[in-house]
């Protein structure tokens, strides 16, 4: 990414740090609820540890977008890692986590993140962007469908302990 990136004069686009690690690690928490619910790892610390893993990396794009008056205070964030694709060796971007407070323009900086987050991948060379979103997450389907993303693929899911349908209202497994 080139400098910083502003949103009129409200909000800036910048690098995350170290130092913004605590609201990033509230963030992914954030996304592990709406995306896990009762399964989510809400554990701060490990989120905190996982991205502070990443930043910095080569093929880390990690942004926050924070308001011009207090630019030490994330409002949002968004993260991409470069990947190769095995068989064809076509590097690609795994978008990994955005984010935006609940905050008044939620919407705008969201569509400021995401701006962001596309140029500092076609900065990387990357030639396909690939995100997963929980279905139930209607915000952020709207958000990839707004600029361009398209469904390709569907997870379906069940439980094990469902895992034998019942027959005419009877536990089929006896």
């Amino acid at each position: 990414m080139h400098g910083v990136e502003e949103h009129g004069t409200r909000y800036l686009v910048r690098p995350a740090t170290e130092a913004d690690l605590d609201e990033i690690a509230a963030f992914e928490v954030d996304i592990a609820k709406v995306s896990f619910g009762d399964d989510a790892i809400t554990d701060a610390a490990f989120h905190r540890r996982r991205v502070a893993g990443s930043l910095g990396k080569p093929g880390e794009i990690a942004l926050i977008a924070a308001a011009s008056n207090a630019t030490d205070l994330p409002l949002g964030w968004a993260w991409m890692s470069a990947r190769k694709n095995s068989l064809t060796g076509e590097r690609y971007g795994n978008f990994r986590s955005l984010a935006v407070a609940d905050v008044a323009e939620r919407g705008a900086i969201s569509e400021l993140l995401m701006t962001a987050i596309l140029h500092a991948a076609e900065d990387e060379g990357l030639v396909h962007l690939s995100g997963k979103v929980h279905a139930a997450n209607l915000g952020m389907r709207a958000l990839y469908r707004a600029f361009g993303f398209t469904a390709t693929h569907v997870t379906m899911e069940k439980r094990v302990l469902d895992i034998v349908p019942a027959v005419n209202g009877e536990d089929s497994r006896s």
